[in-house]
This record gives structure tokens, C-alpha cells and sequence, in this order.
């Protein structure tokens, strides 16, 4: 049998693809990822996630599905027992399953349901709070233009000069996994953190190390046309027409320095796989759920239903293990995070149980010149009729408090237009986003990469933008369902003499009723009647 690989997935949180400087940001400091790009995987440059926050992001890449196939598409619907993923996948091929509990992807209400995907939790836990802002009350107080920014600045250390968080004793306790190995299974070591997600927070040396000069510019909302409700609303509720172009910078600068933090346990994952042995002998996967705004169009952090390429575009690098082929560096394929799946499947040699829409990667690490996809698609928002489905709604019937940072987002949510479905159909040049009850958008990328301008009615686009409505009915269509590789029986046992007591001799009767409750099919009592 082929040897298997060990699979490594290092799992940032609202990381945007670019923050990396390889992939282009004068001011990001990303050595580790720019080394593993340039010498040993493939960086995919125009990566994209199928939902724009995490949930429903994760349900969608950890099952090859997309979101609206078994309506993964809130904040509060995750995956359920008799739902198959690929941690439970793996680990029924014969892989020693490790995550931390950062996953946001298992519905937490089942007992052991968890647990069931998994053979090692970690918990943590075990270590004093990192200590907090060095300002006290860092965004000020309600009213004032920071207060719903999510921006904290920079973090307190401790005696020993660190800001020691949960992702630091996550990233440590899968580093003491694989130089301790439990067994000789291959492992599969999957590690969620938090960072770069708000609050926007860092400690030193990470902090001063981002020029604030060379931190590209953010898009203004007053440079746009024709951008969505949900982004107006987010803006009104937000309070920040204060926030001065300085504290956007900063905010940014921050951002860039958390990738940074990001970069460097990367790194340190990664010597600890060659100091245990075992680095030739890994795939190792580095993907974000979804981006961040991080100023751009006036706003903080993220909206479910919005797809410029900060929210969309992810990271997403691949090393696949030494005895693979490999053509290193930046891929410009258009790819989908449900390629990930395929991808993992593939080289550890694991058997698809369901049908699901990822497409391997292998040939274009192989040779980045390839290209896989055509179309790129995200979708998120909800039906009117849906509004108990919003995240605001499990704060209960009052909503959330005002003074709480995502108050801005749970009640801009609550408008049905802002929030309405929305889906995202991409190609190299061209964006259309069809909305149910807002107006629809069409970006041309090439002439504007800021997507500042929506063109949807604009003549010269129109026989482009009726061809991605077509293709968007066609993909609809194809992955509107799926179904299941196990097949029910359309009889019981009751049903199935009702049937054929009729043609069974008196003496034959009670050994057809015993094969029937043992499970036989018509066809196999063919000898008794």
C-alpha cells in the first residue's frame, strides 16, 4: 500500500489574502509563508471561500459541499449527527485525529458528538489570561467613532516579555503531539486559531514592526456607486464617519501585524515537523475561512452577505509530502475552499461517502500553469421569512445590547432587504452578485479592482452579465442537491407479506415471515412460494 501522508491543516480566522506580502502588500511581514510559497507548496492566489463568515465557511470546505446544499448558512447551523466531514472521514480510514476546540464546525448540543470526530480534543485552558490592552478602554466610550471599531491596539506582556494567548497553548500543544506521537497511525492535525479575527489586538514585537507608511490605502465608500444595502446599514449603525484616515491606518497596521503573529506560529509548527522527522512526510494545508473589511468601504470585520475579493479571497497554500511533485510558488487558477476537501482526500487516499463538489489540487501543484475552474462562486444572507435564523436572534427575543461590539451587525441583519440571499459568481475579470431583494452588482476587476464601481447597468456588460446569470442557474442546478450513498428500504417487513402471503404455501409461512424479519429481499424467496 502507498504510503500515507501525515495531514496538517493550519487554520488562521478571517485572514485576507493580502495580508501575505508574497501575494503582493508592501507592508505585511509573512517570511515563513513567502519561504514555504517560493520553495516547497503552492500559494493559490485567487483562493476563494463559499461564505463570507466562519460557520457556514467551515461547514462548506470541511464537507466538499456548499453552504445551500444542506443549509449550512447561519451562524447558528452547524453539522449535526448522520452529517459526514472530513475529521470523521479520515479518522474511519485508519488517520489519529488531533484538533484544538476551536473549530466552529460540530453542533455543540448533541453529547459526544465532538467528540465522535475526533480521537484527541484539546481543550487548553491551563495557562493564566494573556494580559489586555495597554490602553484602558481602547475604543472609547458608546457614541464615539471607535466604540463598534473592534480595534484594541497594542497588548500588555507578561514578566517573560510575551502576550502568551489561546492560540499560542493550541499552536504548542500540537507541537507536543507531533514530536509524542500517541501511536503509528499517520495523523491528522487540524488547528483553528482565532487570530487574525477581532479584536483588532497585538502585542510586541509584532506590533511596531508594520510600516505604517507602506500599508496600502483603503477603499472609501464616498469613492463608490451602487454598493449593497447591508453596507450602508452597517455603516449608519457603526457610528464611525469620525474615525480619522490615521486610525484607519492603524487599525489596518494592526491587522497586518496579527497576520504577522500568524506567520511566525506557522513557522514554528513547522520546525517542530522537522525537528520530530516527519516534515517530507506531510501535507500540510494553510487556508483562512474568510477575509476581513479591515476599513475598506468604512467598515470593520465582515458581513454575511457581501463578497468583495477582502472578504472572499483567501489564503490558501499547499505542500504536499516529498515524494509528490511539486511546482512551487503562486498559482493564478481560480480555486474554491471545497477544493480543499478533494485535495486532502486525494493524497491521504481516502475514499469520498457522499457526493460532494471539490475538484484535487494535485495537478496544479504539480503545474501551476493549469487552471481548475471557469467560475468561482460565494453566497450568504437569508430568506425575509428567515429572520429568526439571524445570529441576532440567539441573544434572544430582546436581541443583543447596544454596548455590545457586534450590535451594529446582529441589527443591521434584522433588516430583510440589507440581509436578503445573496450569491457571488467570479471569473478572472468579471464579479456579478445576484441578490433576491437588493439591487445585483457587476464588477469589471480589471479596470477596477476595488470594486468601486457597480456596473450592472451599464449596456456595454450586458451580454456578459446575462451569460454569468446562465452559468449561475447551471451551478445551482448541479449542486442544488445531493443524494445519499445509502439506500433506504421502500418496504417493512409487515409491508413485504402483505405482498406475497398470497403466493406462500400454509406450510412455508412461517419460514417466509422468519426471512423477512432477518431482511430478505422479494427476490430471494423465490424458493417458498
Amino acid at each position: 500500500m502507498k504510503k500515507r501522508p501525515h495531514i496538517i491543516i493550519f487554520n488562521p480566522d478571517e485572514m485576507r489574502a493580502d495580508a501575505l506580502a508574497h501575494l503582493g502588500n508592501p507592508a505585511a511581514i509573512t517570511p515563513n509563508l513567502d519561504a514555504f510559497a517560493r520553495t516547497e507548496g503552492v500559494s493559490f492566489r485567487r483562493a476563494f471561500c463559499q461564505n463570507p463568515v466562519c460557520v457556514p465557511s467551515r461547514c462548506s470546505l470541511f464537507t466538499g459541499l456548499y453552504p445551500h446544499v444542506h443549509g449550512h448558512r447561519t451562524m447558528a447551523h452547524l453539522l449535526r449527527p448522520g452529517e459526514s466531514s472530513l475529521f470523521k472521514e479520515l479518522r474511519e480510514s485508519g488517520y489519529y485525529v488531533w484538533m484544538n476546540d476551536r473549530n466552529d464546525l460540530y453542533a455543540a448540543q448533541y453529547p459526544g458528538w465532538l467528540e465522535a470526530n475526533a480521537d484527541e480534543i484539546f481543550y487548553g485552558g491551563n495557562v493564566p489570561s494573556a494580559p489586555g490592552p495597554e490602553k484602558e478602554n481602547p475604543r472609547g466610550s458608546m457614541g464615539e467613532p471607535g466604540f463598534y471599531s473592534h480595534f484594541e491596539g497594542r497588548l500588555k506582556v507578561d514578566g517573560s516579555g510575551k502576550n502568551y494567548s489561546k492560540d499560542d497553548e493550541d499552536v504548542d500543544a500540537l507541537i507536543r503531539r507531533i514530536k509524542n506521537p500517541v501511536d503509528d497511525r499517520p495523523i491528522c492535525a487540524f488547528v483553528g486559531l482565532l487570530y487574525p479575527h477581532t479584536p483588532y489586538a497585538v502585542e510586541e514585537p509584532y506590533y511596531s514592526a508594520i510600516d505604517r507608511d507602506k500599508v496600502p490605502p483603503r477603499v472609501k465608500p464616498e469613492e463608490c456607486t451602487g454598493k449593497p444595502k447591508m453596507e450602508e446599514k452597517l455603516r449608519e449603525m457603526q457610528e464611525m464617519e469620525g474615525y480619522s484616515e490615521e486610525e484607519w491606518r492603524e487599525l489596518r497596521a494592526v491587522y497586518l501585524a496579527m497576520c504577522m503573529k500568524v506567520d511566525a506560529q506557522f513557522g514554528r509548527m513547522c520546525q517542530a515537523l522537522k525537528d520530530a522527522g516527519i516534515y517530507d512526510d506531510c501535507a500540510i494545508f494553510f487556508l483562512s475561512d474568510h477575509g476581513d473589511f479591515t476599513g475598506d468601504y468604512g467598515i470593520p470585520e465582515k458581513a454575511q452577505n457581501c463578497f468583495e475579493e477582502c472578504l472572499t479571497s483567501v489564503p490558501f497554500l499547499i505542500k504536499p509530502p516529498a515524494w509528490e511533485k511539486v511546482d512551487p510558488g503562486i498559482c493564478d487558477s481560480l480555486t474554491e475552499l471545497v477544493d480543499f476537501y478533494a485535495t486532502v482526500l486525494d493524497y491521504s487516499g481516502t475514499a469520498p461517502v457522499h457526493t460532494h463538489f471539490g475538484k484535487s489540487l494535485r495537478p496544479l501543484l504539480e503545474d501551476r500553469s493549469r487552471d481548475l475552474r471557469e467560475y468561482v462562486f460565494c453566497e450568504g444572507g437569508r430568506l425575509p421569512e428567515e429572520s429568526h435564523c439571524d445570529e441576532w436572534h440567539v441573544n434572544g427575543p430582546s436581541g443583543s445590547p447596544r454596548s455590545f461590539v457586534y450590535w451594529p451587525r446582529q441589527t443591521a441583519q434584522l433588516d430583510s432587504t440589507a440581509h436578503c440571499k445573496a450569491t457571488m459568481i467570479r471569473d478572472k475579470r468579471y464579479k456579478y452578485i445576484s441578490r433576491s431583494l437588493d439591487l445585483d452588482e457587476f464588477y469589471d476587476l480589471e479596470r477596477d479592482p476595488g470594486e468601486r464601481f457597480n456596473e450592472i447597468h451599464n449596456p456595454q456588460y450586458s451580454e456578459i452579465i446575462g451569460k454569468m446569470q446562465r452559468e449561475m442557474l447551471r451551478w445551482y442546478q448541479t449542486t442544488c442537491d445531493v443524494v445519499p450513498w445509502d439506500f433506504d428500504a421502500r418496504f417493512n417487513k409487515e409491508m413485504m407479506w402483505v405482498k406475497v402471503k398470497g403466493k406462500v404455501p400454509p406450510e412455508n409461512a412461517e419460514a417466509v415471515k422468519r426471512r423477512l424479519a432477518e431482511g430478505a429481499k422479494m427476490s430471494e424467496l423465490s424458493e417458498y412460494f
